[in-house]
């Protein structure tokens, strides 16, 4: 993901707005204390300046929602960032309390701007679809993690300054500069966006041409505010996340209020309370981390409304515990769901809500956090009031049992209800059983099958296809189910048909029927052959065909990886092996563009695709005889496919027949992506000859010229000779 550089830079924006943040809570809270004096206003520091912060999310999401739908979302963020520079600065200039919190709840205001701009940006600066969710974690790491710490330790650096210089009298001026240096960290923040991150500004060609094609449609804010409730409430996968996210916050904030009386009902005091705090961020943290490793196996939608109700049920456990170290074991566990099922929301928002609606959902999810947790953390400590009491003895253990018990197991039941209500309105498998898939995302199996995808990409159409059948025939020798299959570009007979009978000249137009052709590989062949618990082999499957097409610069890579995602249903291979090597003599381009500097390109673009996706990717180097670089590919995959070692179906072979060869003195190419099973073909596989290799396509094939690029420039782990 970091070596995509426009969202590494974001990643780094990020980092400054959040630690100016959490600084500014702190030095705000740290200035109000030397404006004031009075134990009251001492006390009232840190609590009004929080207030002052979240209230703004009350008032000001909705708007930020429809302005990053609205307008240049760069433009906006680099706005709100001056701002709430200009407004610390004004802070630290009056040193007034009253305008301390007056500029504060503006600088909420504007961070209520900046959040839905920035987080419904991050999408379009990613090159597929799937790396939403890794885009989310490394962001909630930032600001839940890497920033905290550091704004944390700023703080502390800062304000210790008079004690270690002996400063009497300096503690003012200290609180001050802290202040000044997090409007600072704004004001980077908006030096970096405007002049860094230009891909901010960018947006899909289809939202692009909608908005200048049909500018009223947009109509005023509130028509636009209007449209963005009626879609979160009547589109189900939208209404299931609200619901959920609502359960969800309400369960939280109840837990908020409900945490010191609770830990003190278990007879630990302080101790107990910072040890259950431990316990959640312990939690949180492997739910997130762990939720991409299901979100393999169970969708992102039964994902979200499952993790739900696993909080509700662990929260239940919590408010039974008769002992503190139960507490902390169901307390993390209520952390570990909500980490999968925030991580997951983010996910499917960024994901599968469109662009040009994404912003004002981002902001209806801020709205409904802050207005749900402030109400549920303000009712909990009321509920809990209206309960005597009482000390019970259970096993031999006191318990306290007052308010905090029933508060929290009500809201467990009601997270578990919500989540079930949440799933419900967002399965999109309901003929398939929950139960089966959750029991398999636990074990870690990524497909309900034993099957695995294998693709070898290279720039030269004579290493895939050499290296594709001699790795089929190896695998075979092993005594494992294959399935082969060839770039259907090169020498698929329907593909060929079509650009026979109809003469197609634009790039588009032959990108178009190239994914026409793949989708119907994937519908008939690829998946019926991974349901049966094949190992599939592919050349060329995504990566080599959208790297030929951009590198033509005639389309954009963005959108052929679009294209790609709807053409396969997002079926992406388990692992890709990239065949590295320098061109060829002679290399030849498409007609027009010069052989080397294009193979060069295409190779960037391959080494780019792997840097961004390390763990699927397997980089070889390909310099050498074949039978030297089938060595090395082995070797590479050997780890990995002892790890996922398919099973051979039984008793029947996968449901869809193989195509059938042209005949013989019918002329036309050969079929390649039907099963090698007969000893003839298999030996010709292994010598890397005969009817499985395609012969050498001609330059003015789009997608099929060129060559393989240059060598280890991509910075990932390349496989040597062996």
């Amino acid at each position: 993901m970091l070596s995509i550089r426009a969202f590494r830079r974001l990643w780094g924006v990020t980092y400054l707005c959040s630690m100016g943040d959490w600084l500014s809570m702190l030095a705000l809270s740290g200035l109000v204390g030397k404006l004031t004096e009075g134990y009251q206003w001492q006390t009232f520091a840190f609590s009004g300046v929080v207030f002052t912060q979240l209230l703004p999310g009350v008032l000001f999401a909705p708007v930020g929602g429809v302005l990053a739908d609205r307008f240049d979302r760069r433009k906006v963020m680099v706005t709100a960032d001056l701002l709430r520079c200009a407004l610390l600065l004004s802070i630290a200039l009056v040193g007034s309390v009253q305008w301390l919190f007056a500029a504060n709840f503006l600088v909420g205001c504007c961070a209520m701007l900046w959040i839905p701009a920035k987080e419904s940006g991050v999408p379009n600066l990613l090159r597929r679809s799937d790396q939403v969710e890794t885009a989310n974690q490394l962001g909630l790491v930032m600001t839940y993690g890497i920033s905290v710490v550091s704004g944390a330790g700023l703080y502390s650096l800062v304000s210790s300054i008079p004690g270690a210089l002996n400063l009497k009298g300096a503690e003012f001026s200290i609180a001050i500069i802290a202040v000044m240096i997090t409007g600072l960290l704004y004001l980077a923040s908006a030096i970096l966006v405007a002049t860094r991150i230009p891909e901010l500004s960018g947006r899909p060609a289809v939202s692009r041409q909608r908005r200048a094609k049909e500018p009223a449609e947009r109509g005023g804010f509130a028509r636009m505010f209007r449209e963005g409730l009626r879609f979160a409430g009547s589109t189900p996968l939208t209404r299931g996340l609200v619901i959920g996210m609502a359960g969800a916050f309400a369960a939280g904030g109840a837990v908020v209020g409900a945490a010191r009386p609770y830990a003190f009902s278990l007879l630990g005091g302080d101790t107990a309370f910072s040890m259950l705090f431990v316990a959640v961020f312990v939690g949180l943290a492997v739910g997130m981390a762990t939720a991409p490793r299901l979100a393999r196996r169970l969708t992102h939608s039964r994902l979200f409304g499952t993790a739900i109700v696993a909080a509700g049920l662990a929260l239940v456990v919590v408010a039974l515990a008769p002992h503190l170290w139960v507490a902390l074991v169901a307390v993390a566990l209520v952390g570990a769901s909500a980490g999968v099922a925030f991580l997951t929301g983010l996910t499917i928002i960024g994901s599968q809500v469109e662009d040009a609606i994404r912003g004002r959902i981002v902001a209806v999810q801020q709205s409904l956090m802050k207005i749900v947790l402030a109400a549920a953390t303000a009712l909990a400590p009321t509920l809990i009031t209206l309960v005597q009491v009482r000390t019970i003895t259970v096993f031999g253990h006191q318990m306290i049992i007052d308010g905090s018990r029933p508060v929290l197991l009500g809201a467990g039941v009601l997270a578990a209800v919500v989540g079930v209500v949440a799933y419900r309105q967002m399965d999109d498998r309901r003929t398939e059983p929950i139960l089966s898939d959750l029991l398999a995302a636990i074990r870690g199996r990524p497909r309900p099958s034993n099957g695995l995808l294998i693709a070898i990409e290279g720039a030269t159409p004579a290493d895939t296809n050499a290296q594709a059948n001699r790795l089929a025939a190896a695998l075979r020798a092993e005594d494992r189910p294959v399935l082969l299959a060839h770039d259907p570009e090169l020498n698929d007979i329907q593909l060929n048909s079509v650009l026979a009978t109809v003469p197609l000249i634009s790039p588009r137009s032959h990108a178009l029927v190239a994914a026409a052709v793949r989708a119907d590989m994937v519908e008939q062949r690829i998946r019926p052959a991974l349901d049966a618990g094949t190992l599939v082999v592919m050349e060329r499957y995504l990566d080599t065909p959208t790297a030929h097409f951009s590198a033509q610069g005639s389309l954009d890579q963005a959108e052929l990886e679009g294209l790609a995602d709807w053409a396969t249903g997002r079926l992406r291979p388990d692992i890709t092996v990239l065949l590295d090597r320098a061109a060829p003599d002679p290399v030849t381009g498409p007609a027009g563009l010069d052989g080397v500097r294009y193979h060069w390109q295409v190779q960037r673009l391959l080494s780019e695709m792997a840097a961004a996706d390390p763990e699927r990717y397997v980089v070889v180097d390909a310099e050498g005889t074949d039978e030297e670089v089938a060595a090395r590919v082995w070797a590479a995959l050997t780890p990995i496919l002892t790890q996922r070692r398919p099973r051979r179906p039984q008793p029947t072979p996968p449901p869809t027949p193989p195509l059938q060869s042209p005949p013989p003195d019918e002329a036309g190419p050969v079929l390649a992506d039907t099963v090698l099973t007969d000893t003839a073909r298999t030996d010709t596989a292994l010598a890397g000859t005969g009817p499985g290799e395609p012969a050498e396509p001609s330059a003015g094939a789009a997608g099929s010229s060129g060559t393989a690029g240059p060598t280890g420039s991509s910075g990932t782990a390349r496989v040597e000779g062996v």
